[in-house]
């Protein structure tokens, strides 16, 4: 399973801009070359101070240069003595005269950068940041309290300032589930830094101590047919617990992995089935209702749908290792869900299955942090100016939706749409509402 579509299962989509038609500024981007005085790009991006150039890479589209950068970061920006570290950017340059568009997946850098949706509609300049923790971009220190959203706010606030000499135009910041959480992390507590921002699917756990309106959102979703085979096919695979865990760590033995952090591969395999009905709907639409097993099915057909639907490798430790990061931050300010299970009464055997701690090594602390998601969304319902949040109505993830309350800003709602929503999916008059607000925003004009 690749990096990409780890992501996608744990909650990231990426953006593309097919069907969209936007006021372009200049001639379009893939008959043009990068602009005049872009000789001097390395030169000058060698020259800010902290900022490494890695390397340049081929394989950007037209009339665009790829470029790797290493940016020195305080590990804590209230205390210069806590050390620093090397935060991994990726520069897709066009012009100096350009806007920028500021882009996270809210975890690794992508290894093969693409332009986001804005980047493509604004002909625009990217720096995706990499957050804290992930990927490279991480402290040699093992103490996670420094993992919070305003330390990462004030990372971005940092690659702004820093790059802003060189790239003078507007900013726009976006960003997809968790990298969009990020994006309006970044504008409460940096509200300038930016000119807008575009948030795609971005959950909004307000007081992880209430999950009902996740648990509501799952029992109204889709249809009534469609919700009872998932609550069958659960109930199937917990019954066939003993074969399906036999074949899952047994497969799992044979890549090298194991279950380590979670515990064993039938706690894995647990939150796996508990998922299901969140996973189902945050990437599948009503049509893929009829692909579910029924309870009759063999068990490899339950077994390979399963996989397909929960992502089983998710829970072992050769990838749930590399989310660490994630569950704590879940654990610790974001807030996670829940998912019903009324109707698996007998059948758990594991309360803590779903549970953050669960895939975070004992010996690092978890204090939770109450304050954080309700200072957010204050923030965002009463100054949340120039934001845009695009989100699925069949996307479980924003069951608890931002809702912003500032000048020039809007909730717009795919119907039918699930966690990998675009402007493009959009209906033509809310595109097209959508689209006039980045070039506002970025100071074209139609």
């Amino acid at each position: 399973m690749s990096t990409w579509t780890r992501r996608r299962l744990f909650g990231t989509a990426a953006a593309s801009a097919a069907g969209l038609v936007v006021a372009a500024p200049a001639a379009a981007a893939a008959g043009r070359r990068p602009r005049s005085g872009d000789d001097g790009l390395v030169a000058a991006l060698r020259a800010l101070p902290g900022l490494r150039v890695i390397e340049e890479r081929p394989g950007a589209d037209p009339g665009y240069r790829i470029l790797v950068l290493g940016l020195r970061q305080p590990v804590d920006h209230t205390n210069p003595a806590a050390g620093t570290f090397e935060q991994r950017l990726t520069l897709l340059h066009t012009g100096a005269d350009r806007p920028t568009v500021l882009f996270s997946t809210g975890y690794a850098a992508m290894s093969a950068p693409r332009r986001a949706e804005p980047t493509v509609l604004l002909e625009a300049n990217q720096v995706e940041v990499e957050h804290r923790w992930f990927g490279t971009s991480r402290p040699a220190t093992s103490d996670y309290s420094c993992l919070t959203i305003r330390q990462a706010a004030d990372d971005y606030h940092r690659v702004v300032r820093l790059l802003r000499g060189l790239y003078p135009g507007a900013w726009i910041s976006a960003g997809s589930s968790k990298g969009g959480m990020a994006a309006v992390y970044h504008r409460r507590f940096h509200p300038h830094d930016v000119a807008g921002t575009v948030a795609y699917s971005a959950p909004n756990n307000v007081d992880d101590r209430d999950n009902s309106a996740y648990v509501r959102f799952l029992e109204r979703v889709g249809t009534r047919e469609s919700r009872k085979a998932l609550k069958a096919v659960q109930r199937e695979l917990l019954l066939r617990r003993a074969d399906l865990v036999a074949r899952y760590a047994a497969r799992t033995a044979a890549s090298g992995t194991g279950f380590q952090l979670v515990g064993s591969a039938e706690k894995a395999f647990e939150a796996a089935v508990l998922r299901v009905p969140f996973m189902f709907w945050q990437r599948s639409t009503a049509a893929d209702a009829t692909a579910i097993p029924s309870p009759h099915d063999a068990t490899d057909a339950l077994y390979t749908w399963l996989d397909g639907t929960a992502g089983l490798s998710l829970y072992t430790d050769a990838v749930a290792l590399e989310f660490v990061p994630y569950f704590y931050q879940v654990g610790t300010q974001l807030g996670y869900v829940s998912t019903p299970t009324g109707h698996l009464d007998g059948l758990l055997r594991h309360p803590d299955a779903m549970a953050p701690r669960t895939f975070v090594p004992r010996d690092v602390p978890m204090p939770f942090d109450r304050d954080a998601m309700p200072d957010v969304d204050r923030w965002v319902r009463r100054h949340g100016s120039r934001m845009l949040f695009v989100n699925g109505t069949q996307d479980p993830s924003v069951a608890e939706a931002f809702r912003p309350g500032g000048r020039d800003s809007r909730v717009l709602w795919v119907e039918g749409g699930n966690h990998g929503v675009d402007l493009a999916d959009l209906a033509p008059a809310d595109r097209a509402d959508a689209v006039a607000a980045l070039n506002r925003w970025a100071g074209n004009r139609s």
